[in-house]
């Protein structure tokens, strides 16, 4: 196996480090990327659910920074479709229809099993170890009941194992689907909890153990289409 892959560099200064680490680390960012990275979390852990409209002025007082920053942030993120401006100095995080989600799951399904397969060659001892860790983790929140949890851990999980891809176009493609695709899945979890959630992570991590990298991509195919079919569900029941 080769040397362990790199954290993107978003993703990585968020969840390298956890607990006050993380809050130091955090503390010495300039304040525009400090709120651009509690916002992507606040979007991907469902703090900010779709269709539910927030004020600049509430996002500065919540966020203890001034206008400038907050502003940037929302910048980015519009840029990126995990936020929309909602008029009013508004905004909000966008609730897709069934065709735009019909284009995400398309768009999912295409990069991030390539990027599983990419990783498979790149996973160590050290590496796995932490996938496991990130799955053990998701495994307690689920039991937990714990949404939050769920959320984060899973997207860690998924997160990391791209990253040691090494490819860093398909990455940015996945980390901007994943804002838009995350809010949504909060919302099916705020309907049914998280008891009975399928993954497809056990049998993925079985696929990384042999080296079966054409394994791994099917397993998180699997994955992400049981996570897309539930959202579709819900689309459609609304």
């Amino acid at each position: 196996m080769l040397s362990k892959g790199i954290f993107d560099a978003e993703i990585g200064k968020i969840f390298e480090t956890t607990g006050a680490n993380l809050s130091e680390r955090q503390a010495k960012l300039p304040d525009h990327q400090r709120v651009y990275r509690k916002l992507r979390e606040m979007i991907l852990f469902g703090e900010l659910a779709p269709g539910q409209p927030v004020t600049i002025q509430g996002l500065v007082s919540s966020l203890d920074v001034g206008m400038t920053p907050v502003r940037e942030a929302i910048r980015r993120l519009t840029s990126e479709g995990a936020l929309e401006f909602k008029g009013n100095r508004r905004v909000s995080v966008p609730q897709p229809d069934m065709t735009q989600w019909n284009d995400i799951a398309y768009a999912r399904l295409s990069v991030e099993p390539e990027l599983a397969r990419k990783a498979t060659e790149n996973i160590g001892e050290e590496e796995f170890a932490r996938l496991v860790s990130y799955d053990d983790q998701l495994n307690a929140a689920i039991d937990k009941g714990d949404v939050r949890g769920y959320l984060e851990h899973n997207y860690r999980f998924h997160a990391y194992l791209y990253d040691l891809a090494g490819s860093e176009v398909l990455s940015s493609i996945a980390n901007m689907l994943w804002l838009r695709a995350g809010p949504s899945l909060r919302v099916v979890l705020g309907r049914y909890g998280t008891a009975n959630l399928p993954d497809k992570h056990a049998e993925a991590m079985a696929a990384m153990r042999a080296g079966d990298g054409e394994g791994v991509a099917a397993a998180i195919r699997e994955d992400i289409e049981q996570g897309i079919a539930q959202v579709r569900e819900t689309l459609l029941s609304a």
